[in-house]
């Protein structure tokens, strides 16, 4: 079974979400996201500065497999992307929850996460799928 960290937030399309102690927003894929899209050879990340919706594509992820759209679980500003995956994605293989998150966000609104799942429901989930 894969790893799911019960202080994240969960989207049904694979994505996670911590909220850091200054406020902001980390955004990745789940242990199970990359699992399935095998190794990561690409990540394309939002710019700083740039605005994300929630529900709207935020990046791509694209593996040996497949490509795969990000989204994220909180509308803001960018405040930071992970510069480390344009050298070395395949870090969001081995750690994809640490090292290999994608970008931070400035929440506009961090109740927007009461609509992603919790550690509990995501494991629901994904038992459901199989």
């Amino acid at each position: 079974m894969s790893e799911i960290r019960k202080e994240l937030k969960y989207l049904s399309s694979h994505e996670w979400a911590r909220v850091e102690e200054d406020g902001t927003v980390t955004i990745g894929i789940t242990d199970h996201a990359q699992d399935a899209l095998g190794d990561v050879v690409y990540v394309e990340t939002p710019e700083v500065g740039s605005r994300v919706a929630v529900g709207e594509e935020a990046g791509v992820v694209e593996s040996v497999k497949a490509a795969s759209d990000i989204y994220t679980l909180v509308s803001g500003e960018v405040v930071a992307v992970n510069e480390a995956l344009q050298d070395a994605p395949e870090t969001v293989n081995g750690s994809p929850y640490d090292d290999g998150w994608f970008f931070r966000v400035q929440p506009d609104d961090l109740s927007e996460l009461d609509d992603a799942m919790d550690a509990d429901e995501y494991r629901e989930m994904l038992e459901s799928e199989e």
